[in-house]
């Protein structure tokens, strides 16, 4: 199972835990430009990918500036972003990317597929991760990996996903990580 679990850092006391975890992915979700070279350093000297979500880390752009920036600056391994011209960025810049969305109602699905479909993402997420037939529905209209995240508190919700069809569990609690 640890090579389905991607450590969700929100915060930087989790950064020490996710170094010392037995994770191979790391999603950054925290911090701000002026310490995210010193983040990203630490992080791949752990043998972690770094996958920096553009919109919730402070002082960086949501442009494609700004993503070469982070790709030539930090080599990073890739972005997650809820915006597909950011998608495109990272095609651009030569990393992967990730293009996150929210299963609020049947229409945010639909609109969701068409822009997968569009921007072609290296993997897609699907938040929140605990709706087994949206997993399975999602994953059968879609070509790349599918990582699901979100309001996941236990160890058999993680199973359920993955038994669903997700490829890979983004998950927060430190207690997954290990």
């Amino acid at each position: 199972m640890h090579q389905s679990i991607i450590a969700s850092i929100t915060k930087t006391e989790q950064l020490r835990l996710a170094m010392e975890s037995k994770v191979k992915r790391v999603n950054l979700m925290t911090g701000n430009i002026r310490n995210l070279g010193q983040v990203v350093d630490q992080l791949k000297a752990s043998d972690k990918s770094v996958y920096l979500h553009i919109e919730m880390v402070d002082g960086i752009g949501r442009d494609a500036a700004a993503v070469h920036y982070l790709a030539e600056q930090f080599g990073i391994n890739g972005i997650i972003s809820t915006k597909s011209h950011v998608i495109g960025a990272a095609k651009a810049a030569g990393i992967r990317s990730i293009q996150r969305f929210f299963a609020i109602d049947t229409a945010a699905v639909e609109t969701a597929i068409r822009v997968v479909r569009a921007s072609q993402p290296d993997e897609v997420e699907l938040m929140p991760g605990l709706m087994p037939r949206v997993i399975q529905e999602v994953k059968s209209r879609i070509d790349q990996p599918l990582i699901v995240g979100g309001l996941i508190r236990g160890f058999d919700e993680v199973e359920q996903a993955l038994q669903h069809g997700a490829d890979f569990v983004s998950v927060g609690s430190e207690k997954f990580w290990s």
